[in-house]
């Protein structure tokens, strides 16, 4: 017999099954509905199931901004999880801010923005720009390209990627952007650029369908990973699983978390991930973040007792969750995560293997007012 009440937890899932950036929200879709089953099959939140209400916005942010709408007005929705890109999650931001809702963000992002109505669980510029660029300025060089898609995202991220290199006595040789749509982009302007400034390193912030474009446009050119890398936060496990073998050898990444991570809450997660949704779908770190914020939510809900604003954010950071990345917890003063920063690089396989791990959580700081450049500022126990 169930041990369910009659009412539900209803949750709005806005995750992109389609469009630019369907590879890796599918990704981070699968994550969130794992994490809901797995809760309602140990009883659910006291004693109600979460109730997933799913919409795809088919990675346009007017469409977002519309189903978080509906979610509100029509469905009796509370709590959104979803959003990739910077621009969805700024289309969603005022319906909940109006409504009186909590979106659950799951994505790294550029940082320099709080809303009481956000809970950012991705991570920080201070959480992964700050150690990718003491990596790269340590082993590759200080003389770096910035090439990203045409949104808020990469201007942002590409800003403080420049501050940090500078900072470390590197320098900017060149900076453009490319459109969303894959058959928008000139690829071979982007690589006569590259050729022309001659950078030790590539920082790319393209995203979605153009960063498997961009990458094998790379390797035809010429270009070897190994000695002259293409950096990338956007670019996943998901990604990669779009390039032909080998294209992504050598690139490198910085993120809170990786599949290939050794921890029994990671074990338990990869396993029960896979059985699941099989072999073939990729997990990333926007995944894994997915996933814990959901558990923080439903820890969150048990203190409450009540899915309103109101009644939630006086309990969200009272507790940690053991997350596949290590212990996580939100903090009171910003509404971001404590979070755990890696840098990764791709191998034969295309597997992401962590290079440099120090070990450490970092209190996020997402105005950068700490962390310039040191990798260990805002640490954390």
């Amino acid at each position: 017999m169930s041990t369910f009440t009659a009412r539900t937890w209803r949750v709005g899932v806005l995750f992109s099954t389609t469009g630019v950036t369907a590879a890796v929200e599918r990704t981070q879709q699968a994550a969130t509905l794992l994490a809901i089953e797995e809760i309602n099959e140990s009883g659910g939140v006291l004693g109600r199931p979460i109730e997933p209400v799913i919409y795809d916005p088919a990675s346009r942010p007017k469409r977002y901004r519309e189903l978080a709408k509906q979610l509100c007005d029509k469905d009796g929705v509370a709590v959104i999880f979803g959003g990739y890109m910077s621009s969805t999650r700024k289309a969603v931001l005022p319906v909940v801010e109006a409504h009186r809702a909590l979106l659950f963000y799951p994505t790294l992002y550029e940082g320099f923005e709080y809303s009481p109505n956000c809970v950012y669980t991705g991570a920080a510029p201070n959480q992964n720009s700050v150690q990718l660029v003491r990596y790269l300025t340590q082993h590759f060089g200080k003389r770096l390209f910035l090439v990203g898609s045409d949104y808020v995202y990469p201007y942002e991220s590409n800003r403080i990627i420049a501050d940090l290199f500078r900072q470390a006595g590197g320098e900017v040789l060149d900076e453009m952007y490319v459109p969303l749509r894959v058959a928008d982009i000139d690829m071979a302007k982007v690589i006569r650029r590259i050729k022309a400034a001659k950078p030790d390193v590539v920082y790319s912030t393209v995203v979605g369908d153009g960063i498997a474009h961009f990458y094998g446009a790379y390797r035809e050119a010429g270009f070897d990973q190994r000695t002259h890398p293409i950096a990338s936060q956007s670019t996943q496990e998901a990604e990669i699983a779009q390039m032909a073998e080998g294209v992504a050898e050598g690139s490198i990444t910085a993120a809170p978390y990786f599949s290939t991570l050794q921890s029994p809450a990671n074990l338990r997660f990869v396993a029960a991930y896979r059985k699941r949704f099989g072999p073939d779908l990729p997990i990333t770190a926007c995944a894994e973040a997915a996933y814990f914020q959901v558990k923080l939510y439903a820890q969150t809900l048990e203190r409450a007792g009540d899915d309103r604003l109101d009644m939630m954010l006086p309990h969200l950071h009272e507790h940690e969750f053991d997350a596949p990345q290590g212990r996580v917890r939100i903090d009171q003063e910003n509404h971001h995560t404590y979070l755990w920063p890696r840098v990764a690089r791709v191998d034969a396989s295309g597997t992401f293997q962590v290079v440099d791990d120090p070990g450490i959580r970092v209190k996020p700081d997402p105005y950068m007012y700490e962390s310039r450049f040191d990798p260990l500022a805002g640490r954390s126990a």
